[in-house]
């Protein structure tokens, strides 16, 4: 008995011995980002908004007059975790970059890179991705409902970000609210940002941080387990994640050759005015609508059913072009170029005050439902008020984003993780609207059970297409 009590009295003093080995090795491993006393370590870049120290915190003033400022680390940082707490004046918006540069080639010094969002409008953004002075949001809350309701307004909140890898992910207050797959930079410095104002009322309102904390080492052992309801967004170009395979995602295009596509209108794939090179579809420049050097559109040879679609387009300024699904699916007559239509359509281009209502703009419903802001209602009913509106578009030359999602007669148009149109292709309404279109004489037209998947190659061509992925539902 008495060697028994001595076997567990032995093993609870080791389990404690561990426990406080454990937290001694955790608390030496993370690294104070400010020393309480100055700002050593730190310099300011851009703009002329100040900085002072009050108490344990570092306090940033907002100033009209001049562009976002930022207090950046002088040390570069690759895979991190950072905790920080902040407190934001209401009305003010600002953000934490991370893997961030400044350099003189770049837009003459213009910090930019990866940037957590602090933002107490009542879009509530908290939490997302923003490529600052490069690619714009990489991964707004509007597919994070949860995690947009973590940040509590006019109170501290603490703020974790990991970038491991390609990994990118924030929490505020311990709820997950990015889950970001991204390539583009691996290092860089931190900075906090006073964004730019233009309304006085907001000049002298505050940001303030404290207990900003870094860790670089044993990463594995720190890094947070995805919250189910932080949705992944990956960037890698023609490569699916470990999570994307998972859950049933397939490259629709294997980034190399014409395998599962054809012409949309001859049983080949098309052998001048495409290229398939570096991972990009181009269809190229040409002068007419028959020229004889266009290609044409292209098409799966697998026809799809229910399913999520995603892609990166880019067009040049004045560019035209489509997204088109349940193509070769009428009932009667030709329809191997006929389908319901993501509208891809550079302001520029003359179709962009043609139709109803805008019914012809970028990530429409071509010629039956206009595109809208559905994520961001205030900005929507602002905007709304003239044509000359993208919608969060990075507009032309700039990859974009477009999501298809259809199950069953519901499906949803979705420009760079914004939901821009939501309707019922079986519903009364969608019927009304086909009479009223260009397709009012298509039988079966949006109705069909399955049908392919369509790129379209308008006048004048120069559009490209990468990382095509597909799952079915």
């Amino acid at each position: 008995m008495k060697t028994k009590f001595n076997f567990f009295s032995q093993l609870i003093i080791l389990s404690v011995a561990f426990f406080i080995y454990s937290n001694l090795l955790a608390q030496t491993e993370w690294k104070s980002l400010f020393n309480g006393k100055d700002m050593s370590g730190w310099e300011v870049k851009n703009g002329t908004a100040k900085y002072h120290i009050e108490g344990n915190s570092i306090v940033g003033t907002s100033k009209t007059g001049t562009p976002n400022t930022f207090l950046c680390t002088k040390e570069m940082y690759g895979d991190f975790i950072l905790e920080l707490e902040v407190l934001v004046a209401p009305g003010l918006n600002s953000g934490i970059q991370f893997r961030s540069s400044s350099i003189k080639s770049y837009r003459d010094g213009r910090v930019h890179g990866y940037q957590s969002e602090l933002d107490t409008s009542e879009r509530a953004w908290t939490g997302g991705i923003f490529d600052e002075a490069r690619r714009g949001w990489l991964y707004p809350l509007t597919i994070n409902y949860k995690g947009s309701k973590s940040f509590v307004n006019g109170a501290w909140n603490k703020v974790r970000i990991e970038a491991i890898g390609d990994s990118i992910k924030t929490f505020i207050n311990g709820i997950q609210c990015s889950n970001l797959v991204d390539d583009m930079t691996s290092s860089g410095f931190i900075a906090l940002q006073v964004h730019s104002i233009s309304a006085k009322e907001l000049e002298g309102k505050t940001i303030k941080w404290k207990n900003i904390k870094i860790i670089t080492e044993n990463l594995d052992q720190y890094r947070t387990k995805n919250q189910p309801h932080a949705r992944q967004i990956s960037y890698l170009n023609n490569r699916l994640t470990p999570e994307e395979k998972r859950k049933g995602w397939k490259l629709l295009w294997d980034g190399k050759t014409s395998k599962g596509w054809k012409g949309a209108e001859i049983d080949f794939f098309p052998e001048s005015g495409i290229t398939l090179e570096n991972g990009i579809i181009h269809f190229h420049p040409h002068r007419f609508k028959k020229d004889p050097k266009r290609s044409g559109d292209i098409v799966t040879i697998e026809k799809f059913s229910n399913f999520e679609l995603e892609l990166d387009f880019k067009i040049q300024k004045g560019g035209n072009s489509g997204i088109k699904y349940f193509v070769d699916a009428l009932k009667s007559g030709d329809g191997r170029t006929i389908g319901l239509e993501f509208q891809i359509l550079d302001d520029a281009h003359e179709d962009f005050k043609m139709g109803v209502d805008g019914n012809r703009t970028i990530g429409s419903l071509y010629d039956l439902i206009s595109s809208e802001n559905l994520s961001e209602s205030q900005r929507n009913l602002i905007e709304k008020k003239s044509l000359n509106y993208k919608l969060r578009s990075k507009g032309p030359n700039e990859w974009n984003k477009a999501r298809i999602i259809v199950k069953g007669g519901k499906v949803e148009h979705w420009l760079n993780n914004i939901l821009v149109v939501r309707y019922d292709r079986f519903s009364q309404t969608f019927r009304n609207l086909i009479k009223k279109s260009k397709f009012y004489d298509k039988e079966g037209f949006g109705v069909a059970n399955e049908g392919r998947i369509l790129l379209q190659d308008h006048h004048p061509g120069d559009i490209k297409f990468k990382n095509i992925k597909i799952r079915e539902l």
